[in-house]
């Protein structure tokens, strides 16, 4: 079990600012918002403020009112705050947003080979045949949340297939990094790095296969999971820096740190539990409370990034801004700090 030391009162303290700064925030119906809104609902779940919960359902029925965006991989990650609303408050038109999400990606979404999602950011064919660590978070976590609560084995099969063909096609088997993004077409890694936040995607959403399925070990493919994420942990420790984060690029010193990555991956090593991460998990700790500032605002997180065609492509992405991932992404690593 992880003995890692901390402040429940300075926890509590740092989740209520970055939690009031993201509902000040002027995110739409797309993957920022999603990635933000589900660390929202997390720190909801975690305190029991009604005030966050409020301030969610106002803004998700402003905008249901004004109109919803055409679904893509990417506007599915609003699917996660949309699960919490609907247990929350038991309005139907909650769930049905979710379910036509889910019919979505089941039955419209482009996918390819062995029935893999395809990352889609529009509804043009924007990347043919590639997968992104990205779609773990945006659809196959959001797959396996809604299948967990129907107890619809088909979607459950559907997301763990998500997870395994990713765990294939983006992990490296010699240094147990993910890669960013796979072309089938060409059958390659595209410019080849080992990004950052690619592995949070990978890292956290894996992290929660076992709490997601009471009978997890029924299921052949959670064993990939879970060796998937046990390798990739262990090597993950290992490009930590000494300030406790993560870079953008891991392996490269060049690169800078990382906020949001470093979340992400730390999650993961509480998620996990393994007791041999508690320095490293204290580590990262330190350095993530150190770049999040005293009105709620988390830094160093760097802007929304494709698949790059080369090294200074992940260098140069600025970092200047806050951003709905950096804070939703901090908001899960907190919240589960105090779980």
């Amino acid at each position: 079990m992880l003995q890692v030391k901390y402040d429940r009162d300075q926890i509590l303290h740092v989740i209520e600012n970055v939690t009031k700064k993201t509902l000040d925030m002027d995110l739409t119906w797309d993957w920022p918002g999603g990635v933000a809104y589900y660390g929202v609902s997390r720190a909801y779940q975690t305190t029991g403020n009604q005030e966050i919960l409020d301030r969610l359902v106002k803004w998700a029925d402003e905008y249901i009112e004004l109109g919803l965006p055409s679904w893509t991989v990417n506007t599915c990650a609003m699917g996660h705050v949309l699960i919490t609303l609907y247990e929350e408050t038991g309005d139907q038109k909650y769930w049905d947003i979710v379910l036509s999400k889910v019919d979505y990606l089941q039955n419209h979404a482009p996918r390819f080979g062995d029935n893999v999602l395809q990352h889609t950011v529009s509804v043009s064919n924007d990347f043919p045949e590639q997968a992104w660590a990205d779609t773990l978070f945006m659809a196959a976590f959001f797959l396996l949340r809604v299948g967990s609560k129907l107890k619809d084995e088909a979607m459950i099969q559907d997301a763990l297939n998500q997870y395994y063909w990713h765990i294939k096609y983006l992990q490296d088997p010699s240094s147990s990094l993910w890669y960013h993004g796979y072309n089938n077409i060409n059958k390659d890694h595209m410019s080849g790095f080992y990004w950052g936040r690619a592995n949070a995607w990978g890292a956290y959403t894996m992290s929660q296969v076992k709490p997601q399925l009471n009978d997890w070990y029924l299921y052949p493919q959670c064993m990939d999971v879970e060796c998937a994420l046990r390798d990739q942990l262990a090597a993950l420790k290992l490009v930590q820096t000494e300030n406790g984060l993560w870079r953008t690029v891991l392996d490269d010193e060049d690169s800078y740190e990382e906020v949001s990555a470093s979340a992400g991956i730390a999650a993961a090593m509480i998620n996990n539990g393994n007791p041999l991460h508690t320095k490293y998990v204290q580590k990262a700790l330190e350095g993530i409370l150190n770049n999040i500032s005293e009105d709620g605002r988390v830094l160093g997180v760097s802007g929304g990034t494709a698949v790059m065609k080369d090294r200074d492509g992940y260098r140069n992405i600025p970092k200047d801004w806050i951003q709905g991932w950096g804070q939703g992404l901090a908001l899960a690593f907190l919240s589960d700090m105090l779980r």
